[in-house]
């Protein structure tokens, strides 16, 4: 697949994540033009500055994710992925755990977590808890995400994709953060591994060295 299809797949991917905030403020612009009720405008106001919140969490967290944020070949502070991921899923129903004793990554190791953490966050169908654990074991880093729910949709493909084994060609919008995490992998030498300890919890797991 070439660079200009999967910046489209990504596009797309990301105009689909974004049209519900981005929708709901629209309704209620519309809705605040004729409504002179001041109740209703009130809670209006208050949807209106929730879709905000969420579409501005979602755009901070996939310029980091699907971006070049920080630059190309540098590292990023830590401090804004941990800000990324606690910010998208603030109002949510996911219980997120972060631990981590860096200050830093690599770009692409750090683009390779955020994307493990988007596609663990939505197999929790109902909600649940997210464990993000980034350790340095001298000369290695070993991250690991693991979520725990009632319910967990974790499809095939995405996992087959998340492992770098999906043909280019089979890669549509939902499978792109995938893909972009195998190819991350894959340029930093390290690999993606999913671990299913029961039908209500996984983990992904990946380790890399500093080059």
């Amino acid at each position: 697949m070439n660079d200009v299809d999967f910046s489209a797949l990504l596009c797309s991917r990301l105009c689909h994540d974004l049209i519900s905030p981005v929708g709901a403020i629209a309704n209620g612009l519309e809705i605040l033009v004729d409504e002179n009720d001041e109740v209703m405008r009130a809670e209006v106001m208050k949807l209106l500055g929730q879709s905000a919140e969420a579409t501005s969490a979602r755009l901070k967290f996939y310029r980091l994710s699907f971006g070049s944020a920080g630059g190309f070949g540098e590292k990023v502070p830590l401090r804004e992925a941990e800000s990324a991921i606690k910010g998208l899923y603030l109002s949510g129903n996911i219980d997120l755990t972060w631990q981590s004793d860096i200050g830093g990554m690599d770009k692409d190791a750090m683009k390779i977590m955020l994307n493990m953490v988007l596609l663990a966050g939505e197999s929790l169908f109902r909600g649940g808890e997210m464990l993000i654990e980034i350790k340095e074991e001298a000369p290695t880093t070993r991250v690991m995400v693991k979520v725990r729910g009632d319910k967990i949709i974790f499809s095939d493909l995405i996992r087959k994709a998340l492992l770098g084994e999906v043909p280019d060609r089979e890669i549509e919008a939902k499978t792109a953060p995938a893909f972009l995490a195998a190819s991350a992998a894959r340029k930093i030498g390290c690999k993606i591994q999913h671990m299913m300890q029961d039908e209500q919890n996984f983990s992904l797991y990946m380790s890399y060295q500093e080059s």
